[in-house]
């Protein structure tokens, strides 16, 4: 019986020398697929993930996944998938918050109340300032229970191809 791959322990090897890339990881999952493993690893950075980020990143971990200790933790074939964070990923970090600044926003408050704003300002890892209809309004960050950032096709700031895949 193949010993079962825990992503935890993975994600905790994984973590330090990602750091040193420069980059969090926000996520790990092992699933298995037939006779191998599915390993996908989310990562982001301030400024965000291009083509040449994921490469590096994806060279990198798959050595790390190759030798011990992780290699003993990583039984028989995988498959490595490593990619950024989807517009469906709730702000729960403040990094995440940082990231987001510029970005059209939903918040479900803690009272059920939603507002939507613009994160315009992230002045601490504690609240953060939403550019609404009806101007700005701080919001404390442990008042949000779920904030997500809203899809826009035509974002009224966004410099001409930001939302262009960049190949650096």
């Amino acid at each position: 019986m193949t010993p079962s791959v825990s992503a935890e322990t993975l994600g905790a090897g994984l973590v330090a020398p990602l750091a040193e890339l420069g980059v969090d990881l926000e996520g790990i999952e092992v699933v298995k697929a037939g006779r191998r493993h599915v390993v996908r690893v989310v990562i982001d950075r301030d400024g965000g993930v291009n083509l040449d980020l994921v490469a590096e990143v994806s060279k990198a971990i798959s050595a790390l996944l190759d030798e011990p200790p992780l290699s003993d933790e990583m039984p028989g074939p995988f498959v490595l998938e490593v990619t950024s964070p989807g517009t469906d990923r709730p702000l729960t970090q403040p990094r995440h918050w940082r990231r987001a600044v510029g970005r059209l926003v939903a918040v479900t408050m803690a009272d059920d109340s939603v507002v939507e704003g613009r994160v315009s300002e992230v002045p601490s890892d504690s609240q953060v300032v939403l550019t609404t209809g009806s101007g700005d309004r701080i919001i404390p960050v442990a008042d949000a229970r779920r904030a997500l950032v809203q899809v826009e096709f035509n974002r009224p700031d966004a410099p001409a191809g930001a939302d262009d895949v960049e190949d650096e």
